[in-house]
């Protein structure tokens, strides 16, 4: 599994104290299991929700291709939400 993303956008979305990691520390999430589910149709963007160290959090992602294939851009990520935790435990 390939992933890109904005490396400005992650070193902003360190900083934020609501957010708390980059996109680096959020790839994470796919080495475990995940609830994913369909965030938008245009563009087409996925929800994954799962976990980072002892943290539940989402990410926005797309899946994009390239001339090396299939990869996933990220385009945001927070920590999970009530609502999306209790997603999570029904559905993992």
């Amino acid at each position: 599994m390939r992933f890109k993303f904005d490396v400005r956008k992650s070193v902003r979305l360190r900083k934020n104290p609501k957010r708390g990691i980059g996109f680096e520390e959020v790839q994470d999430v796919f080495l475990r299991p995940y609830y994913q589910d369909q965030r938008s149709d245009m563009p087409e963007q996925f929800r994954a929700i799962g976990w980072v160290g002892q943290r539940l959090y989402s990410v926005i992602f797309e899946v994009r291709e390239d001339d090396e294939g299939e990869f996933y851009h990220l385009v945001t990520l927070w920590k999970a939400t009530r609502e999306e935790y209790e997603l999570y435990e029904e559905n993992s």
